[in-house]
């Protein structure tokens, strides 16, 4: 069948706006969830404290691990539309089926695979709607990750509100619909999905039954692998997704040694491989906001609201909004900051930025300390974790979009597939590392909030050191190309 003419609306593919749609209610199914998981497992199901957050890290690690997984499917045998319905079915069953507490570990696998096949395909068809030297291509991407913040900032609001009023399953309920709009906003727009190049079909019966086998093996795989891995205990689990990563990085190690072939790209590559690091340093501070911070909302922070005769206590997980809010509301402060450096030739290189985000998060973890410590004797006011929140939102503004942008520009371009890859693995790791923090330092007897504090600090400032032999290395001269985004 030979591509319609597209009709534009805004001056863009039709498509483009079924896509944000699409993705702006899946975030607000994962947000929602998130915003609430850690305050379920540790007041309704009365988990301790260091299981619910190691449950926590293992979730959020693993959904940064399995668009491996999704990408090499939709490659190699379901497309990218294919993937992205057998994701969403997935995780609309998994979101369901998290509202009965019996079924909560499969239900956690079911949303990690589901956004594994979801995730990385939906952003490739947004690709797909624009030639490669489309001038309004950095402008659809910017269109579409403005649904990612307005799910992200509506679903802990909603979510949020019926876990506190009612029970935690009426959020997860309510979030298993907004993961059904998503599936009926994308299926309703399949015919406007035309790419700009190459031919486009409907769906045929062969992959409609592909998309059901997917989604069949995936279920039997969640309820399956959750068996035996309830058998063989979370340690166990936990032990195995350090395993996993180690053994990811030493299959990446070996293949470059086949691929590389000149210093030069040894040295890009390294400089990858060193950022990454402080990558995985960053997210492993940032994402305590969907665990302990939230802990923290719930248990030492003062969030009645009075006036006059009428007082409303607010539920914890809306401090979860500040972020994609403040994201809103800085992005296009960034995106101009930038430019303008630029202009002027004074824009900091993309290390220095990065440093700049540690350093921001390391300042926000200050701020957490001391909130910490005076919560001792009382609950303490909410400007407390909304100044962190700006803070650690301001670092990830820093490090996040610009991070992505250099992997693109760096990575020799026989393997930048597999260095952004390697890229995603550092957020993997940092978000399980964000969840195991607390009881690792409470074994050797170190308070949570300072020690990040100085980690995040001395990172940033090591940075800094060794941000000149980085530039070097990378051999790029970079200039902001990249809007600042919400980059989950």
């Amino acid at each position: 069948m030979r591509n319609a003419p597209r009709t534009r609306f805004w001056a863009h593919p039709r498509g483009l706006y079924v896509l944000f749609f699409s993705e702006m209610w899946e975030r607000f199914s994962y947000y929602g969830m998130r915003a609430i998981l850690v305050l379920y497992l540790t007041l309704f199901i009365k988990y301790p404290r260091d299981a619910a957050l190691e449950i926590y890290g293992l979730y959020t690690g693993l959904v940064y691990l399995t668009p491996i997984i999704g990408g090499f499917l939709a490659d190699r045998w379901l497309g990218y539309r294919g993937t992205v319905l057998a994701g969403a079915l997935l995780m609309m069953l998994g979101h369901f089926a998290m509202a009965v507490e019996s079924l909560l570990f499969p239900a956690l696998a079911l949303l990690i695979l589901g956004n594994g096949l979801f995730k990385p395909n939906i952003s490739t068809i947004v690709g797909s709607l624009y030639l490669s030297d489309d001038p309004r291509r950095d402008a659809a991407f910017t269109i579409f990750y403005m649904g990612i913040n307005l799910g992200a900032f509506f679903s802990p609001l909603v979510c949020g509100t019926l876990a506190d009023t009612y029970s935690p399953h009426w959020g997860f309920g309510v979030a298993g619909v907004g993961m059904l709009i998503s599936l009926t906003v994308f299926l309703l727009g399949l015919s406007t999905l035309r790419p700009a190049s190459g031919e486009w079909r409907p769906l045929q019966r062969q992959e409609v039954l592909r998309i059901g086998f997917t989604t069949a093996v995936g279920t039997g795989l969640a309820f399956g692998g959750t068996v035996v891995a309830r058998q063989l205990g979370r340690s166990f689990v936990s032990a195995s997704f350090q395993w996993a990563v180690l053994g990811a990085l030493l299959l990446v190690l070996i293949y470059l040694g086949y691929r590389l072939r000149t210093a030069a790209e040894w040295k890009r590559v390294g400089a990858i491989f060193i950022l990454a690091i402080f990558t995985a340093i960053f997210w492993m501070g940032f994402e305590q906001a969907g665990g302990t911070m939230n802990l923290f909302a719930f248990e030492k922070t003062d969030r009645l609201i009075k006036v006059g005769g009428w007082q409303w206590e607010f539920p914890a997980p809306y401090f979860q909004s500040l972020n994609p809010l403040l994201i809103f509301a800085l992005a296009p402060v960034f995106s101009f900051l930038w430019i303008a450096l630029a202009r002027q030739g004074r824009e900091p290189s993309t290390p220095i930025k990065m440093a700049l985000g540690l350093l921001l998060l390391g300042m926000g973890f200050l701020v957490m300390s001391i909130a910490d410590i005076r919560a001792h004797t009382a609950k303490v006011g909410p400007l407390w974790l909304a100044s962190v929140y700006l803070l650690h939102t301001l670092g990830e503004l820093c490090l996040s979009p610009v991070g992505l942008s250099m992997v693109t520009r760096v990575a020799p371009a026989s393997v930048a597939a597999l260095m952004m890859g390697v890229w995603f693995l550092s957020s993997a790791f940092g978000n399980y590392m964000a969840g195991i923090s607390e009881a690792l330092l409470e074994r050797h007897h170190l308070p949570l909030y300072p020690t990040l504090t100085v980690v995040a600090l001395t990172a940033g400032a090591v940075l800094i050191l060794i941000a000149r032999p980085l530039n070097r290395w990378m051999q790029v001269r970079f200039t902001s190309s990249a809007t600042p985004q919400h980059a989950q």
